[in-house]
């Protein structure tokens, strides 16, 4: 498992295999996945390292251009007490009547949330102001240069840049898309939370009978591990 999945820290580990029925610590864990961590180390100090230069530089510009692209296309609604991603959506021209209507999609009127905590972005307009009075939520923008005051939805960006955005080459819109698509059907039902108590927002009961499947998520990027 720590393999198959490096960007998986002992707490990730953890948490899928307690769904698979073990019961064993996650300091123990700790410690086994440091050793296999650095028993893989040597192995990359044999890589020629002209090989590396040639192949890691292009790979870095060519992804900074999509990157910065990704700032102003990608749009994110997390429900906090169900620690979810609610809603993902992409555009070349982030507007406040295409928020507002992201918002309107989201959230049908019977499901609207109470509270909507935002940032300060000019973004935001008399449009999306209008439109969440009235569904009846509370606007509540944080303070200017506050980012810690919406502290879980800063998580949730981070979390798709570290574990989705920053091991992809985006192509495109399309692309894009396709790619949150696919991570916000993982981080909803398979991958296990800290904040939920190791379990995922959809949860997922513990299996402790039959032989262990692995199936590949993001191309491999993550493992999602089932009994059958």
């Amino acid at each position: 498992m720590s393999v198959d999945n490096p960007l998986w820290g002992a707490p990730r580990i953890h948490g899928e295999l307690l769904k698979l029925g073990f019961e064993v610590a996650q300091s123990s864990i700790r410690q086994v996945h440091g050793q296999a961590t650095w028993t893989a180390l040597p192995a990359l100090a044999h890589l020629p390292a002209a090989t590396t230069r040639r192949t890691s530089r292009p790979w870095i510009y060519s992804l900074l251009r999509p990157l910065a692209l990704i700032c102003s296309m990608a749009l994110s609604l997390f429900d906090w007490p169900a620690g979810g991603l609610v809603w993902v959506a992409v555009t070349t021209n982030p507007t406040a009547d295409w928020i507002a209507r992201q918002i309107s999609e989201a959230f049908p009127w019977n499901e609207a949330p109470r509270y909507l905590i935002r940032d300060r972005d000019r973004v935001y307009g008399t449009m999306v102001t209008r439109r969440v009075r009235a569904m009846g939520i509370r606007d509540k923008p944080i303070a200017s240069g506050s980012p810690w005051q919406n502290c879980f939805a800063e998580r949730l960006i981070g979390s798709i840049r570290r574990e989705c955005l920053d091991h992809f080459v985006i192509l495109g819109e399309v692309h894009l898309r396709r790619i949150l698509g696919a991570y916000a059907a993982y981080y909803n039902v398979p991958r296990t939370h800290r904040s939920l108590e190791k379990d995922a927002p959809f949860s997922r009961p513990v299996q402790r009978a039959g032989s262990i499947h692995s199936h590949a998520i993001l191309g491999g990027l993550h493992h999602y591990y089932v009994r059958v």
